[in-house]
């Protein structure tokens, strides 16, 4: 019997070893904001920094699906709210978020370069929202300051960086081989684009960054290089998306933040299916623009069906080791992408 217990702190030892091996993960909540977007990222010390809002209206429906997303995640607050343009389907939602949950430090390009009277109302109700809180006005090269995971802004306020980050700097092959098309003057090209590293890691999200604005960051040098996770441009619309640009950084995964109407275009799907190395594409709503052939499978879909919009996300966690785990949380089928 005395044996017996002193074996017993070696016991419970072995017991907690898998409770200390667990590892914290850095999690992506990709919201349903019908057709705008609406990222969620909690670091494994639990800051949190989202990406858009969505719209406004609708009885604060996308304020409440982030809410709804912030809570499970285990938070009382945003610490950065990072907007990537003053678009409706992006800053939209901000008072009506805000009245909701704390933002701590609005992250944006500085001031809309769009105007007219329905622009300058959805300016001046961000603007009245964010001068209660903290500013950030980046530059291409900048971070973002989060702990643990770096978060390099590549673009903002029509800018781009200059220089190649960590893991860029090929030349592109594919440079001179699609058109450009007409210089964008609009906030689409005034995008906060952001390379979101954690360990191995790395996911590319540049807001609705056009394709002449897309192409400047890959050519005649890929200034990006290769991504893990590519959140897709301008939620799958041909404005944006080009092979040239999407080629060149190969991703294994895309995910789509796109509407049953609104993206997933054909254009965009088959540049994106046809990528050097990619694996699948996730989509938060079955694309009716892209037909039966120009759509992921059904397991990838977050909302397959228009209506009833069951408003279901998709979640992706990722390990240090550069492993993440990808779920659809309206069918909870998960996928695991192993290290390469």
């Amino acid at each position: 019997m005395q044996s017996w217990f002193k074996l017993l702190p070696a016991v419970a030892a072995l017991c907690l070893c898998p409770l200390h091996a667990a590892q914290k993960t850095l999690d992506f909540y990709f919201i349903d904001v019908e057709g705008g977007q609406s990222t969620l990222i909690v670091t494994p010390s639990g800051q949190s920094m989202l990406i858009d809002t969505g719209w406004p209206g609708s009885n604060g429906r996308d304020a409440n699906r982030i809410v709804a997303a912030a809570k499970g995640a285990g938070l009382t607050k945003i610490d950065y709210l990072l907007i990537t343009h003053f678009h409706v389907d992006h800053v939209g939602g901000v008072p009506q978020l805000a009245a909701r949950i704390p933002i701590g430090t609005f992250i944006d390009h500085g001031t809309s370069v769009e105007h007219g009277k329905d622009e300058d109302a959805l300016f001046q109700a961000y603007a009245e929202t964010r001068s209660k809180g903290a500013h950030i006005e980046p530059n291409p090269g900048d971070r973002i300051p989060l702990k643990g995971v770096s978060v390099e802004v590549l673009s903002a306020g029509g800018k781009e960086i200059l220089q190649p980050v960590a893991g860029g700097g090929e030349k592109n092959s594919l440079c001179g081989s699609e058109a450009k098309r007409e210089v964008d003057t609009g906030e689409n090209a005034q995008s906060v684009g952001t390379l979101i590293t954690f360990g191995k890691f790395r996911a590319l999200d540049l807001g609705d960054l056009t394709w002449n604005k897309e192409m400047e960051l890959v050519c005649p040098v890929n200034r990006v290089g290769k991504v893990d996770v590519y959140i897709v441009s301008h939620h799958g619309m041909n404005l944006s998306g080009s092979a040239t640009a999407v080629h060149a950084f190969a991703p294994r995964v895309a995910i789509m933040d796109n509407g049953a109407r609104k993206g997933g275009t054909k254009e965009a799907y088959q540049v994106i299916k046809s990528s050097p190395g990619l694996e699948d594409i996730w989509q938060l709503h079955h694309a009716v623009a892209g037909g039966g052939e120009n759509n992921a499978p059904d397991q990838f879909v977050a909302n397959v069906a228009e209506k009833p919009d069951a408003g279901a996300g998709i979640k992706m966690s990722v390990r240090p080791d550069g492993s993440y785990t990808v779920t659809n949380l309206g069918s909870g089928f998960s996928k695991e992408y192993t290290v390469r």
